[in-house]
This record gives C-alpha cells, sequence and structure tokens, in this order.
C-alpha cells in the first residue's frame, strides 16, 4: 500500500492510468464471465423447450393414437366430462 503511495506521489497521472487500465480489464472479464453465463443459459433454456416439443407431440401422437383406436370410448369419456364440468358449473350458481 505504501508502494502505492509513493508511486502516486511521483506521478500521478500514470497511477490514474494504471487504475483506469486495472478498472477496465475487471471490466472485461467480468463482462465475459457475463456473457458466457447468459449463453450457458440459453443453451439450457432452449434444451428444455425442445424437451418440451418432443414430449408435447409424442403424447399427441399417442392421444390421436388411442381416439382412432377407441373412438367412441373417446366420446363417451369426452361426452361425460362435459356433463360433469356443467354440473360442476351449474352448483357454483
Amino acid at each position: 500500500m505504501e508502494t502505492r503511495a509513493k508511486e502516486f506521489a511521483k506521478d500521478p497521472k500514470a497511477a490514474l492510468r494504471d487504475a483506469q487500465d486495472s478498472v477496465e480489464e475487471t471490466t472485461r472479464e467480468w463482462t465475459d464471465k457475463i456473457k458466457a453465463a447468459g449463453q450457458s443459459a440459453l443453451e439450457k433454456v432452449q434444451s428444455a423447450y425442445g424437451t418440451a416439443q418432443e414430449k408435447t407431440i409424442a403424447g399427441a401422437k399417442v392421444t390421436d393414437r388411442a381416439i382412432r383406436d377407441n373412438p367412441y370410448a373417446a366420446l363417451g369419456i369426452a361426452f361425460g366430462c362435459g356433463i360433469a364440468i356443467g354440473l360442476l358449473i351449474k352448483n357454483r350458481d
């Protein structure tokens, strides 16, 4: 600490330049770290989105196949759900 004080006393402009350079270097390092963290987060989000999209498509295909294989059962289930929802809404009033 004492050495820096002596350097500042001898050449204050050089000491200020050194301090400014140090601040700029630290800023660049932090900026790089933040960019890397942001890129990593973006990659994780894109991966999660892709996985969710694949699972949604797979679920829709399974549902479609089940409905095509058992159309009357699917129609009966949909009708029953509609009645149940209608009764619940009616009883809320």
